[in-house]
């Protein structure tokens, strides 16, 4: 449907980048902080996929999140806190976190993303243009541009990631 295809090519095209820069990286690597006041590749992933698993579940779909739902909090050994994505954490709170391996950060990364797929092509034009106050806080907006919000966060984290691949190892961030 074409209302929905700018932010969902964004997505595919920045999940597929993810996956490149992924390639290969063991866990020390992806918990690795490069300087202080910076994010690990592990943080990143929990994070952006913390938003988005918020905006569709929570934010646009009223549902519960599956960080909960699906028990990812007890994966990552975390509290069960449908509010914490990361946001307004400190360099130290950051520098403290204590990943999960690989495969509970990609089998979260996974779950968050055909939780996503499945919601994008649910949606209708009408769907789009429906108001929602999202984030809380935010003025009333379309459901459109709401996304274009979480889209434009997580390219971003997904390109956060894709740069410190390649200050780790090199090319290979990208097919």
């Amino acid at each position: 449907m074409p209302a929905i295809d700018a932010p969902r090519t964004a997505l595919e095209r920045n999940w597929v980048m993810i996956d490149s820069a992924l390639e290969g990286l063991d866990d020390e690597t992806l918990a690795r902080i490069p300087a202080e006041q910076c994010n690990s590749i592990a943080w990143l992933i929990w994070h952006l996929n913390r938003v988005m698993d918020t905006f569709i579940h929570t934010g646009l779909r009223g549902l519960p999140q599956i960080w909960i739902t699906e028990g990812w909090s007890e994966k990552y050994g975390m509290a069960v806190d449908a509010n914490d994505r990361g946001v307004g954490w400190t360099a130290e709170q950051v520098a403290a976190w204590n990943p999960p391996t690989r495969e509970v950060l990609l089998g979260y990364h996974q779950a968050v993303r055909d939780a996503a797929r499945e919601y994008l092509d649910s949606l209708t034009l009408e769907d789009m243009e429906h108001q929602v106050v999202w984030p809380p806080n935010s003025p009333l907006r379309t459901t459109a541009a709401a996304l274009g919000q979480m889209t434009w966060d997580i390219v971003a984290h997904g390109g956060q990631i894709a740069y410190l691949r390649g200050l780790y190892r090199g090319m290979g961030w990208h097919v």
